[in-house]
């Protein structure tokens, strides 16, 4: 039986990793996404959508598929996925790769404000300006909804779903965006204050620079810790290194 390994996937790097996994002669990779974008792009190898059902429900799904090893490459905000594959992990004996993109870093001209929490920047915010260009994603609206003096631009893939903050004008767009295209979008909107995850990576790192070139502040949320014992690697080339030493086909 040809050895398989699950991806937890939804970012650039997952896809690419699959892209790399999937060519490897004898080699089964199957990339799971979480459901909550309606047209994810197109994925090498097998796909699966939708939860497990928590840390067990992964676990018994990773011993039904004869999984030899677990890669979560998801989002560095996705606290709740990483924590269940860090436990499914341990209760197969199975071993798990961390993919993840190094965070940003502030330079010269950076009006940074880091936060620990969405709930931090929503307290924040009101000091630093009234018209907020808000890309945190569609998940983490209700934090800011108690806002109701500040005007806020959400840009996100899909529409958000309610509570949102009272004065908030929803633009549907995907990146990757240039400085240019973020500049104009911080003028048009008249914005004042930024906030911002930290994703990390160059596909939607533009905004920072345009921020950086308009002496915007930018409030930016910074990653969760990763669970006890969980270490991190950086790139797809480290992933498939590991890999080479964990799974022979």
């Amino acid at each position: 039986m040809s050895p398989h390994v699950l991806v937890l996937g939804g970012t650039t790097e997952a896809r690419a990793l699959a892209g790399e996994l999937s060519v490897r002669p004898g080699l089964r990779v199957t990339t799971s996404l979480a459901g909550r974008v309606t047209r994810p792009g197109a994925v090498a190898g097998e796909l699966r959508v939708g939860g497990f059902g928590g840390a067990r429900g992964l676990a018994d799904w990773l011993r039904e598929q004869r999984v030899d090893a677990v890669v979560d490459a998801t989002h560095p905000f996705a606290e709740t996925i990483t924590a269940n594959a860090a436990r499914a992990a341990t209760a197969t004996g199975l071993p798990l790769v961390v993919l993840r993109r190094p965070g940003w870093q502030p330079g010269p001209g950076d009006r940074w404000h880091p936060v620990p929490s969405l709930d931090a920047a929503a307290d924040l915010l009101p000091r630093l300006g009234r018209r907020v260009l808000l890309t945190t994603g569609r998940l983490g609206l209700a934090a800011f909804a108690r806002l109701t003096d500040l005007c806020f631009v959400v840009r996100s893939v899909e529409p958000p779903e309610p509570p949102v903050p009272p004065h908030t004008r929803v633009l549907l767009a995907r990146g990757p965006f240039t400085v240019a295209d973020e500049t104009a979008l911080l003028r048009d909107h008249r914005v004042d204050v930024l906030v911002t995850k930290d994703s990390g990576g160059a596909a939607t790192a533009a905004k920072l620079t345009a921020a950086r070139d308009l002496a915007l502040p930018v409030v930016v949320v910074r990653r969760p810790p990763l669970p006890d014992g969980v270490m991190a690697v950086e790139d797809v080339p480290t992933v498939l290194r590991r890999l080479d030493t964990l799974v022979r086909p």
